[in-house]
Formats: structure tokens, C-alpha cells, sequence
């Protein structure tokens, strides 16, 4: 019997055959979840799959991720516990939902939890699907699958959220973050912490696949802009520490200055130093601010 009632929210925007594929697995979970949210922003992200999918409330935002989980933070509505957010191209394990309850009760001062990624395809070319569900179906399970350790932040493409102290605390996703908004996991999941003195934790046994599908990602001069600004943003609003912010702009200005020379077919990494040192520039001027990446 179900102890919490648990909702899926996905944001999603031009994936629709990706999301799909998520969907497929969603219907997988031994524990089922209580409701499943689709926010999308045209009629084209999700194809057919409203009319496939009847027992799934698709909803419509403007574009931005922030926004776009604000919606389904609000339709999650007072008689749901936890909203799980996966990205649309996670692949949970079968029993993701089934260990992420189990722990969601035992730990009662647990406002975030994180799952366990067996492959990251954000950090490479991406994964393609099937080759995501053979990765799972060889994954070994851990000896002790509700084994817990503290984590520094909810990982975006799958983090769970208690809606209690989100409602106590009226928090929401920052949308002075646009688009993709790098880090906006970050700011919401450690706010969250902060303002209700509760537990990050990353749980052993609530495992799964990022596919990493390189589809309708911001482009590279725009994301190499946020990915300088948005932490020295976060930090002055203190949500990110400074010394986690500063060494994460040069690291990342550092490393696509040197693959520049020889990049990643799949990443742009000469938009992105662009980006890097626009983003510096602005700093200096005074003028740097999360949403000028609209004007690039």
C-alpha cells in the first residue's frame, strides 16, 4: 500500500519521440506513481502522446525550464507528497519509485533526494535509447538498496522534492534563469534545504539512465554565458557558495578554451568559450545578468 502520494513531472520541449521512450518506462515502476505531469510549450513537443496517453495530464507553460516546473509544482496540488522531476530522456530503474518512497518515509527530515546515475549521456555524445535500458538491465543493484548519503544538491534530470516545506516556504524555480537555466537544480534544491533545515540525500538504490539526447539544447554561445554568470548570480543571492561558484566558471572557461582546438563533434565548444568571455566582459561592465543569454 502506498504511504506517500508520489507525482512525476517532466518538463520537456521538442523531444517528443525521446519523451515517449520515458513514458514507456514510467509504465515499468513497480510502484506506480500517483500522477504524472507533462509541461510542454507547443503542441509539437508532445506529438500524439496526449491521446495515447489519457491517464497523464500534459500542461502548457512558456518556455523555460524554471517555468515550466513552477506549472507542475503548482498542478501537483495539495494532496500530493513529493513531486519526482525527471528529465524527459531518464530512464528510471523498475523499482525507482518503490525506493524512493521507502526512503521518502523513513527519512522525514529528507526534503531532496537524488537518485543514483548508472551512465550520464549529458557528459558525452548522449546514449541512445536501447542501449539505455540494456545499461539498466545489467546494472548490479547494491548490496543495500535504501542506503543514503548527504548530497550537495538535487542532480536536475532526476530529483525528488518534499512538497510540504515547499508549500510552508511558498519556493519556487527561479525564472530569472531562462531557457535551459544552468544550475536552477542547484538554487531551488539548496534554498530548500536551507529554509526547512531538512536533508540532500542521494539514494543508492533509485537508479537510472540519462540518455543526455542532444535535441533542443540551448546553443553553445548562450549556454557558455550561463554557465559563468549563473553561478556568480546564485552566489550573490546565496544560494551557491563562492567557493564552489568561482572555481566552477573558470573550470568550465578553462576547459572549452582548451577543446576548443578539438572539439566534440556533438559540442560546440568554440560558442561556448565565446559565450565564456562575453560573460567575463559583462562581469567587468557591471552589466551581467543571467537573462541577457535572450539577447545573444
Amino acid at each position: 500500500m502506498s504511504r506517500l502520494r508520489i507525482a512525476i513531472g517532466i518538463a520537456t520541449r521538442g523531444r517528443a519521440a525521446i519523451l515517449a521512450e520515458t513514458l514507456a518506462e514510467l509504465a515499468r515502476q513497480s510502484r506506480t506513481p500517483d500522477r504524472v505531469l507533462v509541461c510542454h510549450v507547443g503542441p509539437e513537443d508532445v506529438a500524439s502522446l496526449p491521446e495515447a496517453h489519457p491517464e497523464i495530464t500534459f500542461l502548457r507553460s512558456e518556455a523555460g525550464l524554471p517555468r515550466q516546473r513552477n506549472v507542475i509544482l503548482d498542478a501537483a496540488g495539495p494532496d500530493c507528497d513529493v513531486v519526482l522531476f525527471l528529465d524527459d530522456d531518464f530512464l528510471p530503474a523498475p523499482d525507482y519509485l518503490a525506493v524512493l518512497e521507502s526512503v521518502m518515509v523513513a527519512r522525514p527530515d529528507c526534503v531532496v533526494a537524488t537518485g543514483h546515475v548508472v551512465a550520464d549521456g549529458a557528459k558525452g555524445p548522449g546514449i541512445p535509447v536501447e542501449e539505455g535500458r540494456a545499461i539498466l538491465a545489467r546494472d548490479p543493484r547494491p548490496a543495500d538498496p535504501l542506503a543514503t548519503t548527504p548530497h550537495f544538491n538535487g542532480y536536475g534530470c532526476n530529483m525528488a522534492i518534499r512538497l510540504a516545506p515547499v508549500r510552508a516556504h511558498g519556493l519556487r524555480f527561479d525564472e530569472a534563469l531562462p531557457l535551459y537555466a544552468w544550475y536552477e537544480d542547484i538554487d531551488f534544491t539548496r534554498r530548500l534545504a536551507a529554509l526547512s533545515g531538512g536533508a540532500i540525500l542521494r539514494l543508492a538504490g533509485a537508479r537510472g539512465v540519462h540518455l543526455g539526447v542532444k535535441s533542443a539544447r540551448t546553443p553553445g554561445l548562450r549556454l557558455g554565458y550561463s554557465q559563468v554568470v549563473n553561478p556568480i548570480y546564485l552566489a550573490r543571492k546565496g544560494s551557491f557558495p563562492w567557493s564552489h561558484a568561482i572555481p566552477s566558471a573558470l573550470r568550465h572557461c578553462a576547459i572549452n578554451a582548451l577543446r576548443s582546438f578539438a572539439p566534440e563533434p556533438e559540442v560546440d565548444r568554440f560558442g561556448r568559450f565565446r559565450g565564456n568571455l562575453l560573460a567575463l566582459l559583462d562581469l567587468l561592465r557591471g552589466r551581467a545578468e543571467p537573462r541577457r543569454i535572450l539577447d545573444l
